[in-house]
């Protein structure tokens, strides 16, 4: 990923900044080169479109590759509330994952 590919999402997300996929995919970029700028942005768009349900296992990961556990954990049981108010099983099961590996990480 090079800064050109950055520069064309953030353009991307300029011109249409109501379409969550072009923050999630700016963010997804990000978290290659800047853990903390990732987690500013996937920040951003939890609080812009709660609803995008992705964002909550990137977002919690981003975390964990931190070294933040609570806030991965906390992240994480956001976005499992959240698949279960949308009735997204898969996202269900893999946000379920990550928050479990994770607990039996810090145990």
């Amino acid at each position: 990923m090079s800064s050109s590919r950055i520069d064309q999402l953030e353009q991307f997300y300029q011109e249409d900044p109501t379409d969550p996929f072009n923050l999630y995919a700016l963010a997804l970029e990000q978290q290659k080169l800047d853990g903390n700028k990732a987690i500013e942005l996937f920040t951003r768009l939890i609080k812009e479109h709660p609803e995008y349900i992705p964002t909550y296992y990137h977002l919690g990961r981003a975390y964990q590759d931190l070294g933040n556990r609570d806030q991965a954990l906390k992240i994480f049981m956001a976005g499992i509330e959240q698949a279960r108010r949308h009735s997204d099983l898969k996202a269900l099961r893999e946000l379920h994952a990550a928050h479990q590996d994770l607990l039996f990480d810090i145990e």
